[in-house]
């Protein structure tokens, strides 16, 4: 058992004072290494940090609706499609407007002014239907900017395939 513990303090006091000198080494040495760096870090913020992404708060409500319910074709109504660039490249509803959302990033104030300029009397926005659904998320945040009577297709584009006749994946 002796051989066990040489080299290792006997007692509590030893512990915290060879844990001292560990901290206060690693310290120096931090310090110093920052301190012959031409661009080392401040040790005190001189202004605020920068976040690094905004993310959207979306606010308003989007109900939900089923793809037989959506009047598609009609001119009262403006359907959106959530999903990415290229999904909608490779298959979209007919009467569909792209506005890709993104968790990250806010849409534009000015692609949000050219919707509200549609004057459709009811918005109805299909995405992924995953969990999250991106049709659901986007239709929050128009509703949160100013957009009335948003409702979003549960299950997403499957659901609308569905309801249109086509296999439920998309090409």
């Amino acid at each position: 058992m002796r051989g066990l513990r040489a080299g290792l303090p006997h007692t509590l006091p030893e512990a915290l004072r060879d844990a001292a000198v560990v901290v206060a080494v690693a310290a120096v040495l931090a310090l110093s290494v920052n301190g012959l760096r031409a661009d080392g870090l401040p040790l005190v913020a001189t202004e605020p940090y920068a976040i690094f992404v905004p993310c959207p708060e979306p606010v308003g409500d989007a109900f939900p609706l089923a793809a037989a319910d959506v009047a598609w074709g009609a001119p009262s109504e403006l359907v959106i499609d959530a999903r990415a660039a290229d999904a909608y490249s490779a298959w979209h509803a007919d009467e569909a407007v792209h506005l890709a959302y993104d968790f990250l990033d806010p849409v534009a104030e000015e692609r949000v002014d050219e919707l509200l300029r549609s004057r459709a009397s009811r918005v109805v926005v299909y995405g992924d239907g995953g969990v999250p659904d991106i049709g659901e998320e986007l239709g929050r945040e128009l509703a949160g900017r100013g957009m009335r009577n948003v409702h979003f297709v549960e299950g997403g584009v499957s659901a609308v395939r569905v309801h249109l006749g086509l296999s439920e994946v998309a090409p």
